[in-house]
């Protein structure tokens, strides 16, 4: 056993400290505690000005995409073992950064799962990793390059079932277009109610969540009539803009749905649909969150050059400059949120005992200087040192 000890910590809801996190042998927390003695047994590294955190979250990335700004070509050039290649390398950039947790909703073949199974056997060589394999689209639809078509409602139900004998961890639906597919129109819907609402049955006979891909206010609705666990983007995109539409926020605050905003950008150019509504888009997120919808934070990892897979980062910082969201809940959204949204709370995103010992620390005081988040000094993987020193 050991200790990490921090001048601050963040425990997955709200800042504390000084603590003491006691790891024990098999990568676990034992024990979260004020600063004490703990015997010869337990060794203590003192971190100093840190703040330690629980791993953070990211509930909707696409590991094995290289950022490209046309990801249909690049998949279409691209082999798997390429794909892997890539999904390694974007996983030990978001490792690097913190984000010990990792949701991929979208990956061609196995691709995800090879990734995942690969982690799991080893912790310091990747987060862990949520795959959902293909998403499911329309023939030529939002990401069809994946492998995911599907014509009617019996197909949607067969890919469910392949899906499923594959071994993944979520069934990913596109309810609307998208932003990256040519010809693929994101306040369209790809599928209704009644579509949706068989993938969940489907989905739930085999023991697994639905995220739902919904841009456009119908999808939205139909996602929430089917019954989804997740709702991924959720903007409320219209042909010109954003929706106003105070009546659906309301009824997704009481649905408790979690809603996963993909947010967060390197400074430069966006994908044109975005930057031209980014002010409406921007009042959408605050009202959704003033409103109490149950929001995630997330990033989308991977579909163009302004999203790395390390950008989690910047959406925290980001949503806290633009949409005025305070540092803590930034975090929790990022955190314990994601981690019950994903329904692994009680493996991941608090300082608690018997969670796994994916941890973060970075250098300075999280609480007035959110920054500090971009100077990681310490990364765990179950206990692992993949991270030490900045």
């Amino acid at each position: 056993m050991r200790a990490l000890r921090a001048s601050q910590a963040f425990d997955g809801e709200r800042f504390i400290g000084p603590v003491d996190v006691v790891l024990d042998d098999d990568g676990r927390i034992a024990e979260v505690s004020l600063c004490r003695e703990h015997g010869s047994a337990v060794p203590v590294e003192d971190l100093g000005e840190a703040t330690l955190l629980p791993g953070l979250i990211d509930a909707h990335q696409h590991l094995s995409w290289s950022c490209s700004p046309d990801p249909l070509g690049w998949h279409e050039a691209s082999d798997d073992a390429t794909l892997l290649e890539t999904g390694s390398t974007n996983a030990n950039r978001a490792l690097a950064a913190g984000i010990t947790t990792v949701r991929d909703l979208g990956a061609r073949g196995r691709v995800a799962l090879d990734l995942r199974d690969k982690f799991a056997g080893d912790p310091s060589s990747g987060p862990r990793v949520l795959a959902a394999g293909a998403a499911l689209t329309t023939v030529g639809g939002h990401c069809h390059f994946l492998g995911g078509e599907c014509s009617d409602l019996d197909e949607l139900v067969a890919a469910v079932g392949r899906l499923a004998d594959s071994g993944v961890d979520v069934i990913k639906v596109m309810a609307t277009g998208g932003n990256v597919t040519p010809g693929s129109l994101p306040h369209e819907s790809q599928f209704g109610a009644a579509e949706l609402r068989a993938v969940v049955e489907a989905a739930r006979a085999r023991g697994l969540p639905v995220a739902a891909h919904a841009h456009g206010t119908g999808g939205v609705v139909d996602a929430l009539d089917a019954g989804v666990d997740t709702i991924e983007h959720c903007t409320f995109m219209t042909a010109e803009g954003i929706a106003q539409d105070p009546a659906l926020i309301e009824r997704l605050a009481a649905s408790g749905t979690p809603v996963v905003l993909t947010a967060g950008s390197l400074p430069g150019p966006m994908v044109p649909a975005i930057a031209a509504r980014m002010p409406a888009l921007l009042a959408h997120v605050g009202a959704m969150l003033g409103g109490g919808v149950r929001c995630v934070l997330a990033t989308d990892a991977g579909i163009g050059p302004p999203k790395p897979h390390d950008v989690l980062v910047l959406a925290v910082l980001q949503v806290g400059e633009m949409v005025g969201v305070p540092t803590a809940q930034a975090l929790t959204m990022c955190t314990s949120r994601a981690a019950d949204a994903l329904a692994i709370g009680d493996e991941a995103g608090r300082l608690l005992p018997g969670r796994a010992a994916d941890l973060l620390a970075v250098d300075g005081r999280l609480d007035v200087d959110p920054g500090a988040l971009s100077r990681p000094v310490r990364v765990l993987r179950r206990g692992i040192d993949v991270l030490v020193g900045a």
